[in-house]
């Protein structure tokens, strides 16, 4: 028998011999792919606001229901006592005290300006810097509308008004769904196969299956592609899953074409099964592997540019990412899904990824040795 196919058909009967790791590779990604994009978003409302009027005029009232009638501010305190609004945030009931002073409508209508005071709970760094930019938005809003009101219409002192219009190209709705869900796909993949991989010579290590196989004439070669290609076809598998779940419950289809992102997926199998069996040829066992295998997840996920802008990041950082698999991968299905690039458009970064698992599995090949 090939020994190629001697290791295959073990790997195979091992995989599907144990019900977890079907239930790890099958159910749980549909699992997360239905939840996780239905909680990851970029967008953040109902953030508590403490609102100070002074003024109680028909100018700070109109203001006030501007700032509450949006989507994104909830009202659980209005009344004319700071203290009472700092304990709110003092208990981390509020988020954002605003404060309308005496004389609001009065000074705008005679000095053409006044003062509004804004507290930020900046505990939650993301929330309290994105409310103060919404609510600072309302505010401007709110201001030109008020100055457009005074003007006498004929006047030659008319202030002079730039009108804007946007045009959001590939996502014009800019449904963050369609962007993340792509992402959240692989970062699964990545984590499944990951862990798999680096597991899998150490639990034959582990049980001293190893050292039968040792002793057989298997070269290294079938050896490490006995084990790697089992996970790989799983792995294309799971994405065929996750891009059904995608379609089914999220309406996404790519404007690109499958055939593209299957492709580019196979040589990303590559690279992470090919760093899980490094891992695995150099781990004593399962513990260890998995506490490597954790650490590199963080890196990947974290630094891949799901939910930090690589762009954003220090210039050392982002040489970091250039190592980076996840980023890769991410920033090509985006490319696929949202603006239908093909083969021709990712050719740079499929180059770069062929290298990266020529490195990787031919440094699993050398790593692993043989002990008779």
């Amino acid at each position: 028998m090939n020994p190629l196919k001697y290791i295959l058909e073990k790997e195979f009967k091992q995989i599907f011999r144990d019900p977890a790791i079907i239930r790890v590779i099958f159910i749980l990604p549909v699992i997360q792919l239905i939840i996780l994009p239905l909680t990851a978003d970029y967008e953040i409302k109902n953030i508590n606001i403490s609102i100070i009027d002074r003024d109680h005029s028909t100018t700070s009232n109109r203001l006030i229901h501007k700032i509450t009638s949006s989507n994104y501010f909830k009202l659980i305190d209005y009344s004319g006592d700071f203290n009472q609004a700092m304990t709110g945030i003092d208990n981390d009931k509020a988020d954002l005290i605003i404060e309308l002073p005496r004389g609001f409508e009065a000074d705008l209508y005679a000095q053409k300006k006044t003062t509004i005071f804004l507290a930020v709970n900046a505990i939650n760094g993301v929330k309290a810097n994105l409310g103060a930019t919404y609510l600072r938005t309302i505010i401007q809003n709110y201001n030109n509308d008020f100055r457009i009101a005074l003007l006498t219409p004929g006047r030659f002192n008319e202030l002079p008004i730039i009108e804007t219009t946007s045009s959001n190209w590939y996502n014009p709705k800019m449904n963050y769904k369609f962007f993340m869900v792509p992402g959240i796909l692989v970062l699964l993949i990545t984590m499944i196969g990951l862990n798999l991989s680096a597991i899998n010579i150490v639990r034959e290590k582990e049980i001293g299956t190893i050292e039968q196989i040792n002793v057989t004439p298997i070269k290294k070669i079938h050896f490490i592609l006995g084990k790697l290609i089992p996970f790989w076809i799983l792995g294309l598998i799971v994405i065929t899953i996750g891009l059904f779940i995608a379609w089914l419950f999220y309406g996404i289809i790519p404007l690109g074409t499958y055939f593209t992102i299957y492709v580019f997926a196979a040589v990303y199998l590559l690279i992470i099964l090919g760093i899980g069996l490094l891992i695995s040829t150099y781990a004593e066992n399962q513990q260890q592997a998995m506490l490597i295998s954790f650490f590199l997840l963080m890196i990947f996920v974290l630094m891949g540019g799901l939910y930090t802008n690589i762009d954003s990041m220090p210039e050392w950082a982002q040489w970091v990412t250039k190592f980076n698999p996840v980023a890769y991968f991410i920033e090509v299905m985006r490319r696929v899904v949202l603006k239908g690039s093909g083969l021709s458009d990712i050719k740079q970064l499929l180059s770069i990824m062929l290298i990266f698992a020529i490195v990787v599995n031919y440094w699993a090949v050398i790593s692993y040795r043989k002990r008779s």
